[in-house]
């Protein structure tokens, strides 16, 4: 949403050892993002950091209900709780990123923030006993969970207990109330490309996405972005995600016309690579139709598709990550996927926002800065409804690895809003 210029938040830097910390100050000034989680490489470990012992066991209730207190006094302990799905199908994604959570608290915390590990074993029965226990155990503020029905069994209870949480699900009718999600939403994506593509001499927009959730939610992203900058969205076609060989649809589409000049493909991974290659195949000419994807098309490996080469999408800028990437394989032996960020960025903000001068403060006011927040993926903020607003690149797909031809904003005045 478009709104006027902002009043950002200034910044200053206080240090922990060879560590320059930016803390927020109150907004009397213009500044850029603080910069909050963009720490200085971190000495090497010389072996893997082990993970924590997760407790799976609810604490003790208390005997009183929890309230969240006031922002803390300067130099006052403070306990997050990290929800994530340790066990089950989810559990390798979920300890990837305690991983990366582990590494923002080596970065950015000092001895005045501890962690609260709970497995929420990928159920939402299993979230809300992790909940439950990390408040109980004093956490102000929850880091997770992943999934969507966690972070809907998650929100009542820390609503109740006035705890705010950092969630890692897309689905955005569970942001607000105190729950404020980190993630890659399609619905900015979509906007940020389209906008992109329209500028470049794009009018004419098509989709070609799977029956589900997401290819819903890429296809309403699409008719809002071309309705929003005047283009047109000329047709929409969905196909069953289960079926495997798609030749037929693609078929019966393409020999409805190609009256687009560009194409959404709202796929990823093998099934992108399955379904690219027939639209030359039946006439829809790359050369002519420039097909535009999601933040499923972040794979270097896509470029290995000679019909995907000089495709747009948008997405963090890769070399962004490039050092996080490299301290988490050095530190636990193999490469991070490609959430794994998104677990450093919201300890990062966590360690950081626990040691301003003023002492830990995660009210909404603090967290709804206007200014955003920058982070390993770049510029973010949250505005009152909850969701992220993030700064994204346009990348071009290309053998070897995607290509940046527009820059990511480095703040929130660069675009405008």
């Amino acid at each position: 949403m478009l709104v006027s210029a902002l009043a950002l938040v200034s910044c200053t830097e206080f240090n922990i050892g060879s560590l320059k910390i930016p803390a927020l100050l109150p907004p009397q000034q213009l500044a850029r993002p603080a910069p909050l989680v963009q720490p200085p490489p971190a000495p090497t470990p010389v072996a893997p950091v082990a993970p924590p012992v997760v407790e799976t066991t609810p604490s003790p209730a208390p005997e009183q209900p929890v309230s969240s207190p006031p922002p803390g006094a300067p130099g006052a302990k403070v306990v997050a709780g990290v929800l994530l799905p340790l066990t089950g199908s989810a559990g390798p994604l979920g300890q990837a990123m305690l991983n990366a959570a582990q590494m923002a608290l080596y970065d950015l915390a000092d001895n005045r923030l501890s962690l609260v590990t709970r497995d929420t074993q990928g159920t939402a029965a299993g979230a809300a006993t992790a909940a439950q226990s990390a408040i109980a155990a004093g956490a102000k503020v929850i880091i997770g969970p992943l999934l969507a029905a966690e972070v809907d069994a998650v929100k009542p209870i820390a609503q109740a207990a006035q705890v705010p949480v950092l969630a890692f699900s897309t689905a955005a009718q569970l942001a607000g109330g105190g729950v404020y999600l980190m993630s890659f939403t399609p619905a900015e994506e979509i906007q940020r490309i389209t906008a992109f593509a329209f500028n470049k001499g794009k009018t004419r927009f098509a989709v070609l996405a799977p029956r589900s959730p997401y290819g819903d939610v890429v296809t309403d992203g699409v008719r809002a972005a071309t309705a929003a900058l005047g283009a047109t969205l000329v047709r929409t076609a969905t196909y069953d995600p289960s079926i495997t060989d798609l030749s037929p649809f693609v078929r019966s589409f393409a020999a409805q016309g190609v009256d687009y000049d560009a194409l959404f493909l709202p796929e990823g991974g093998a099934k992108l690579k399955t379904l690219a290659p027939l639209l030359p195949y039946f006439k829809v000419d790359p050369d002519q139709v420039k097909f535009l994807g999601t933040g499923l098309w972040d794979d270097p490996g896509l470029g290995t598709e000679p019909s995907l080469e000089g495709g747009w999408f948008a997405a963090p800028v890769p070399a962004g990550r490039v050092g996080f990437e490299t301290r988490y394989r050095t530190t636990y032996r193999n490469p991070p996927p490609r959430l794994a960020t998104l677990g450093y960025d919201a300890t990062a903000l966590v360690a950081v926002l626990s040691r301003a001068p003023q002492g830990a403060d995660f009210s909404p006011t603090t967290l709804t800065n206007p200014n955003g927040f920058a982070g390993v993926d770049g510029v973010f903020r949250f505005p009152a409804d909850g969701t992220a607003q993030r700064g994204f690149a346009i990348l071009e797909v290309h053998r070897g690895a995607p290509t940046v031809i527009d820059p990511a904003p480095q703040s929130f005045q660069d675009l405008g809003f």
